[in-house]
């Protein structure tokens, strides 16, 4: 090939759908495009007009505009334009502007063709839309989601221990006690005479397997001499399990054959040995196990020591494949179970409390949407008996014991002073009804940062009727006045997606990182923000972000297929941040929200842009509905 065109093929071969091809596939493109130069404001592509090439921006930037001249897109380097027109009969659909001076490669229509027949990923591509894209990515990740796929290979937390087969029963029961293995693998140095093929180096090969229970029916019971070889009284009967069968077949052979242990292979090839307490330990991961265990312990001491237990929960459901919504609901589940216990454990400690009270959780944990790098959030509501000269003391204490366990347990003190410990959120079933109501009368730039988190709400102990009976109050007084909307609206679009003018990503300081984006604060929340704006309008009751797009939908408040837009960017984005926490904790770092795009996939990469593409779509379409323009009076 020539200079240029290996140059072109080094360009080419960067960006999606390119990189999905064969090498071939690149050479033919390289060696069969052309290249045209624009000057910025000048035409590329005009609608109605006859179309025969795939367009690839090389260098500069293009604006794509609707027929009615709406911008549609901004393109920039290794973007491409102009498939839509291939796909319909050869029409430009979306015209096409140079906004720099601009270098376009050009691809003929029949290598287009040709290479859409040829690869699925490629067709993929450029028959679908950005929202479209991701659409198919989120079904994707919720149609392979099985709770009951977990391979077997997520058991195996040692590697194999073994022992030659001429070793003494002596020396084998130290083995394991040195090791703290209830199993060692017998192998014989030449092969010796076995039934099994399975072969742990070039002149080891598995002869049998020895257990506790070996040493307890075979040794002990029946007086042997620890000096007999262990040959003597292993199993030469061997059960095994592919590290690919599901956890649950493993189980089922276990039953089958009533054993203890597995031998675990990999393409014929022993790596481990798994046994039932293993099964029993994995499944204590699960989140119902996690609950249980909240509420057996005594102390804050006893439940903070459960803290590795909630992260190895939360990593299961990543591995397993689970949803956002589903680990969203668990985690909130878990981080309830763990108030409830501590205000019971407040009330043995402190005496019952001498007028009743409603706990309330707030924020993502009350929308059940809570991750595992979170802060607490919670408030209390008091009776309208409360004198504070004579409760003031119970409820204090109360609150700093509840405040201060969630701290040990893993849920840090909230920065913003959002918690039942502080005073101010404190108050009686009155002064909480007078409070929203001069919230949603008279909002303001304080009070509009507190309706983000106080108008999710959800009561764990107490008279959580209460809570019920206040999120009644704010949406039947919400729906009704639209300059609070507006305001709502308006303090919506504060947090804007980290997209810049080319849709390139743009970079944050984040605490101790530099060149990041924070998911939560720039992904996350914004799409929050905005779902709970349109729900509050509506009057919904839902608090969960996807529930509330479910009730959004129906009403058609929103252009026809945003809702599903709304809903797919969430997961993404979810899924992405959840992912970044998990691998976090298995690098045995602190956890976060801040990821580093360098280190996201080509595809993770491009399916984040689509979904920040939607979230600013979507305020543009909050600021227009709700006048967030408007004076307050």
């Amino acid at each position: 090939m020539e200079v240029e065109q290996l140059e072109v093929l080094a360009f080419i071969r960067q960006f999606d759908p390119f990189e999905a091809l064969d090498e071939p596939q690149l050479e033919q493109i390289a060696s069969q495009l052309s290249i045209s130069y624009y000057r910025a404001d000048s035409d590329i592509l005009q609608y109605g007009d006859s179309i025969h090439d795939l367009c690839v921006v090389r260098s500069g930037a293009v604006e794509i505009f609707r027929r009615n001249g709406e911008l549609y897109n901004r393109l920039g380097a290794g973007e491409l334009f102009g498939q839509l027109g291939l796909l319909m009969h050869n029409k430009v659909r979306l015209p096409a502007r140079a906004i720099e001076d601009s270098l376009i490669y050009f691809i003929p229509d029949h290598l287009f063709y040709d290479l859409c027949e040829q690869s699925q990923p490629f067709a993929d591509f450029v028959e679908l839309e950005d929202r479209q894209r991701l659409r198919q990515v989120v079904s994707r990740q919720h149609d392979s989601n099985d709770l009951m796929s977990s391979r077997v290979s997520v058991l195996l937390n040692r590697s194999l221990v073994t022992i030659d087969v001429h070793a003494s029963i002596r020396q084998a029961a130290q083995k394991m006690s040195e090791v703290g293995c209830s199993s060692l693998l017998v192998e014989h140095a030449d092969g010796g005479d076995t039934i099994y093929d399975y072969q742990l180096s070039t002149d080891h090969r598995v002869v049998g397997i020895v257990t506790d229970s070996d040493l307890r029916k075979r040794v002990l019971a029946q007086g042997r001499d620890l000096n007999d070889p262990i040959g003597s009284v292993m199993s030469q009967e061997l059960v095994t399990v592919d590290a690919r069968q599901y956890v649950f077949e493993a189980l089922m052979a276990m039953l089958r054959d009533n054993l203890q242990h597995l031998l675990v292979l990999s393409q014929r090839k022993p790596i481990g040995i798994i046994n039932m307490m293993d099964i029993i330990r994995y499944e204590s991961q699960n989140s119902l196990f996690v609950v249980n265990a909240v509420f057996s312990k005594d102390s804050i001491t006893q439940l903070a020591a459960l803290k590795p237990q909630v992260q190895a929960c939360f990593i299961r459901m990543i591995n397993e494949d689970a949803n956002s919504q589903m680990v969203g609901s668990a985690m909130a589940v878990i981080g309830r179970s763990f108030k409830q216990r501590l205000l019971e454990l407040a009330e043995s400690q402190f005496g019952p409390p001498p007028i009743p009270y409603c706990f309330l959780a707030l924020g993502s944990m009350a929308r059940d949407e809570q991750f595992i790098v979170t802060d607490q959030d919670n408030a209390l509501i008091l009776d309208n008996r409360y004198d504070a000269e004579v409760h003031g003391d119970y409820f204090k204490k109360l609150s700093e014991f509840v405040c201060n366990g969630l701290d040990q347990c893993g849920y840090p003190l909230c920065k913003g002073g959002i918690m039942a410990s502080n005073p101010q959120w404190r108050m009686t079933w009155n002064q909480w009804q007078h409070c929203f109501s001069e919230w949603i009368a008279h909002p303001s730039a304080r009070s509009l940062l507190d309706c983000n988190i106080f108008f999710d709400l959800v009561g764990v102990w107490g008279k959580t009727e209460w809570a019920d009976q206040l999120r009644m109050q704010i949406q039947r007084q919400a729906k009704n006045s639209p300059g609070f909307l507006a305001c709502m609206a308006r303090n919506a679009l504060n947090r804007t997606p980290p997209l810049g003018f080319f849709k390139e990503f743009v970079m944050e300081k984040d605490g101790r990182h530099n060149n990041v984006i924070n998911l939560k604060r720039r992904g996350a929340a914004p799409l929050v923000d905005l779902i709970r704006v349109h729900a509050l309008a509506l009057g919904v009751m839902e608090q969960n972000s996807f529930k509330r797009l479910n009730e959004i939908d129906s009403a058609n408040i929103l252009p026809k297929g945003r809702a599903l837009d709304l809903r797919d960017a969430l997961e993404f984005i979810a899924m992405v941040r959840i992912r970044h926490q998990a691998d976090d904790l298995l690098q045995q770092q602190e956890p976060d929200n801040s990821i580093e795009p360098e280190h996201l996939s080509a595809f993770e990469q491009r399916h984040l842009k689509d979904a920040f593409q939607i979230i600013s779509y979507a305020q543009k379409y909050l600021k227009f509905r709700y006048q967030t323009t408007r004076i307050m009076p």
